[in-house]
């Protein structure tokens, strides 16, 4: 099997470079709170806290998170965070436009118009979106995840996947908002630093990929979901499924959907939220599978 070829990021070379984060921009602190006037316009909260709305001095709206909180004795690792983000170029990604350090250390990101899938399938007051683009938001999310686990060196595994951190842009395009690398000791050998990753990746994965079965059986269903325990994921693991399928599409879709295409994604939800040791499926399999489903998808 032929081996893919792992992008290097040759901006992570060397941290202590200032030079070395050519084509992301600095921020002052004052910057930052004159962006969002004074932390005032808010956009919503993720994992890492709330997101600030941000007009930038040449006009462009941007997103503002504060970054996580430091750990003692890894000053670096802020810098170096921010250079592996702003080497990820891919489409269903939401790209890092700069960031502020310090006291007051900020991530700032493009904005996305449309806000989160989380908003549309769950606020009344919203469109909601239609079949067509719930399964291309499925495939989108599957291709950034397949670029992020097996393109990208050193490995990104850090994400965190629900219907609050995948944003849409102004024409509902997917986007990942919410990504880190894997964090081992900065100052390991690289053989030390492989090790960890390996050791890492497997939760990682299996984690992830069930997170992904949720996020589909949350685009069919139009239901916030709990975990493996919950009723939807019990009801895909039923071996009569397929009978009741058509019950459990979103009410806001009525029937138009297409039966093959939902039958698809319910089995890769199936595969994904099945317990066990190690997952069934892989990253690209999933992306696979769903583009061959959807080949006459508006958008590939």
């Amino acid at each position: 099997m032929r081996q893919r070829r792992r992008l290097q990021f040759p901006c992570l070379r060397d941290s202590s470079r200032s030079d070395s984060l050519p084509f992301i921009r600095k921020f002052s602190a004052k910057e930052i709170r004159k962006a969002t006037d004074e932390f005032s316009m808010i956009l919503g909260s993720g994992s890492y806290g709330t997101i600030y709305r941000a007009q930038l001095p040449n006009g462009q709206v941007a997103a503002v998170r504060r970054a996580g909180p430091l750990q003692e004795g890894k000053e670096d690792s802020f810098r170096k965070e921010v250079q592996l983000l702003g080497c990820l170029h891919h489409r269903h990604l939401v790209r890092l436009l700069g960031f502020s350090e310090g006291d007051n250390r900020f991530l700032v990101f493009d904005h996305m118009e449309n806000g989160s899938l989380k908003e549309y399938l769950h606020d009344p007051l919203r469109t909601p979106l239609n079949w067509r683009t719930r399964l291309q938001i499925a495939i989108d999310v599957a291709s950034a995840l397949e670029y992020l686990y097996y393109f990208c060196d050193p490995p990104v595994y850090e994400v965190s996947l629900n219907s609050n951190t995948v944003l849409l842009d102004e024409n509902f395009v997917a986007k990942l908002s919410e990504v880190g690398f894997l964090k081992c000791d900065c100052n390991q050998s690289s053989e030390s630093e492989s090790s960890c990753s390996r050791d890492h990746i497997d939760e990682r994965s299996k984690n992830l990929i069930f997170q992904f079965g949720l996020l589909v059986l949350e685009l069919v269903t139009g239901q916030s979901l709990g975990g493996e325990d919950g009723e939807v994921v019990q009801w895909v693991q039923d071996s009569r499924f397929a009978y009741s399928m058509h019950n459990m599409v979103d009410m806001d879709l009525g029937n138009n959907y297409n039966s093959d295409e939902l039958k698809s994604l319910l089995i890769v939800a199936r595969l994904c939220t099945r317990t066990g040791d190690k997952p069934l499926v892989t990253i690209s399999q999933i992306h696979r599978y769903l583009l061959g489903k959807a080949e006459h998808s508006v958008r590939y």
